[in-house]
């Protein structure tokens, strides 16, 4: 039989092959995070006919002569360029500007993806669209976050409280009206939480007792008492800055309702002046707090998932973590637009957002295929025609073969 038929029988299979990659890309075009792949072709082992020679004496070299046969696959290679993001709205959707890929897991093994359409299930799992978990690191009691740690899968605590703090410091500034007469008084009231997070007023009066001096009064609500609720204050008439009666003073207050008596709470009022010839105006910070259920939360470029509690207080709960290998290329594909390593991806090198090569996270967004659909039917065309080229090899072939069998008639 002929070569040049086994040629065109091994160019019509490959192109096949060929047609088969770039019809997968087509297909794969509005899958989220699906990487585009391309097939490359060799040449085939040649037979000799000839060998070479040496030029000797007065003669020159020979070249060798040999026949090819055919065409076999080179590669198929995964090109893992990024694709453009799509903006969703959605806060479980993530995706990776740069390099890396999320991880998602079952048990002890990870799978890798670019693609970032997670969920949260009923029991706060992070979960990706096949019920695999994102991996990454919870924080600790305290609301630190191990990025050495080990990674586990991401459970966000969704029926979750933040314990009260009763007010312990209460900050004053503002201005009190230097040209107010003696006698002239001006009240403020502020918010404190005891030891329980019940909300409390306290009212606090100023009254100018003659030049540059002021007292305070604080009364607090009914059937609460309070030690240290009166003093004197002084400013300063060349700055308007206090004199005496401060930086702060301490109150003990014991709030009604149950909770904790003796409520040390120290007031600061070294930002209070008496600059202004106008209208005292006070306003203050403090930092007590009520309990606080979890309300929500929010993921930030660096992986962080931060809950916000409704007390207003936001809190790190987890990070999540990215995978970076030394040779993308290599990772082995397992459907589901998920990859797994193999012996010539390296390692996975593990770590936050950010840090390590690894892109940054934009939360709300989803990554799309990098599929060049103009390139992508070029290929198609240039594709076809070489399976059209190669069955005419094996049409002429034949035909060449036909006239051999009538050499006989």
């Amino acid at each position: 039989m002929m070569r040049s038929m086994f040629a065109g029988v091994s160019g019509l299979r490959n192109h096949q092959i060929r047609m088969d990659v770039i019809g997968n890309n087509i297909a794969n075009v509005n899958t989220v995070g699906y990487k585009t792949s391309r097939a490359t072709f060799q040449d085939a082992l040649s037979q000799s006919l000839k060998g070479a020679t040496a030029p000797q004496n007065n003669r020159g070299g020979i070249n060798p002569q040999q026949v090819g046969l055919g065409v076999t696959l080179s590669s198929i290679d995964v090109i893992h360029t990024a694709g453009n993001l799509q903006t969703t709205g959605v806060n479980t959707d993530l995706a990776l500007q740069g390099n890396g890929f999320f991880i998602v897991g079952e048990g002890a093994q990870n799978y890798y993806t670019r693609a970032g359409n997670f969920s949260m299930d009923t029991s706060g799992r992070l979960v990706y669209s096949n019920g695999l978990q994102l991996q990454g690191w919870m924080a600790d009691a305290t609301g630190n976050i191990n990025t050495n740690g080990q990674i586990a899968g991401i459970r966000l605590p969704i029926n979750s409280t933040i314990d009260p703090k009763a007010t312990e410091e209460l900050t004053l500034a503002g201005n009190l009206n230097s040209s107010a007469e003696d006698g002239a008084n001006f009240t403020r009231n502020v918010q404190v939480y005891d030891s329980l997070g019940n909300s409390h007023v306290l009212e606090i009066e100023f009254k100018k007792t003659g030049n540059n001096a002021w007292t305070y009064t604080i009364t607090p609500d009914t059937g609460s008492t309070i030690a240290g609720d009166t003093g004197n204050i002084t400013f300063d008439p060349a700055n308007g800055h206090l004199s005496t009666g401060g930086p702060t003073f301490n109150i003990t207050y014991n709030p009604v309702g149950g909770a904790a008596a003796g409520q040390d709470i120290e007031i600061n009022i070294e930002a209070l002046t008496q600059q202004q010839a106008s209208e005292s105006s006070i306003g203050y910070e403090q930092n007590g707090y009520p309990m606080g259920y979890l309300q929500s939360f929010k993921i930030d470029s660096a992986g962080k998932i931060i809950g916000v509690f409704t007390n207003g207080l936001t809190e790190d709960i987890a990070q999540v973590a990215v995978a970076t290998f030394s040779n993308a290329g290599g990772l082995e594909k397992m459907g589901e637009t998920m990859f797994r390593e193999s012996s010539n991806s390296g390692s996975a090198q593990i770590n936050p957002s950010g840090v390590g090569g690894s892109g940054k996270i934009t939360p709300g967004t989803l990554e799309m295929s990098n599929v060049d659909l103009s390139q992508e039917f070029t290929d198609m065309i240039v594709t076809q025609r070489g399976f059209q080229a190669n069955s005419r090899i094996i049409t002429t072939s034949d035909e060449m073969l036909q006239e051999l069998v009538n050499l006989k008639r």
